[in-house]
């Protein structure tokens, strides 16, 4: 398979796919990233739209209230996370929200992917690709990569695909992952990729 040929159609199948989260600052974007987690984005984007007018700094974010991310999914314990991460940011990084890997995955509720979505989209540092739940099943469908796993996957993927790539690839898939290539069964009918994929993984589809 060719990741490279797949990513062009991909990108003039999609040409409005974006990263999906809204934010103004950092310290926005990592209180996003971290409420995102197993929930959806509309829902990160509704409750954000107000929390961000009140809470500006990570002085403020230390102080969230539990009930102003109470329609977020596990809501106590990404305000937990929000709360302990904001003091570790306003004391250990004066306020200033860290642009290494290695920092920002020490603070609570972010992972590498998160981590890669902060210093991507925050800072335009792009060092890896980031792999969600869309990454996983479109990547493997295509392909790809024969893991199944993010941390590999990715691997896989920043040796198959230049880094010019690596910022939009996860757009791009997500946008046909929620289109398309859906879970459970796929629309490959519909595919633009539908004459090379090799459907890896596929049982059903429509």
């Amino acid at each position: 398979m060719d990741p490279v040929k797949d990513i062009k159609i991909l990108k003039r199948e999609y040409p409005d796919a974006k990263y999906y989260l809204n934010f103004s600052t950092p310290m926005d974007l990592v209180v996003a990233t971290i409420l995102s987690a197993q929930c959806r984005d509309t829902i990160v984007n509704a409750t954000t739209k107000s929390l961000f007018a009140r809470y500006r700094t990570a002085k403020d974010f230390a102080k969230l209230k539990d009930s102003e991310v109470s329609g977020i999914t596990f809501f106590m314990a990404k305000a937990e996370n929000i709360r302990k991460t904001a003091k570790i940011i306003d004391e250990k990084y004066k306020g200033m929200v860290p642009q290494s890997l290695d920092e920002l995955t020490q603070l609570p509720g972010i992972g590498r992917k998160t981590a890669h979505a902060i210093l991507q989209n925050a800072f335009g540092i792009v060092d890896g690709i980031v792999i969600d739940t869309h990454g996983i099943r479109v990547s493997y469908r295509l392909g790809w990569t024969k893991n199944k796993t993010p941390e590999k996957i990715e691997t896989d993927l920043m040796k198959s695909v230049p880094k010019q790539y690596w910022k939009d690839l996860p757009h791009l898939v997500k946008a046909h992952g929620r289109a398309v290539c859906m879970a459970p069964v796929p629309k490959c009918g519909t595919c633009v990729l539908q004459k090379t994929c090799p459907r890896q993984g596929v049982v059903k589809s429509s």
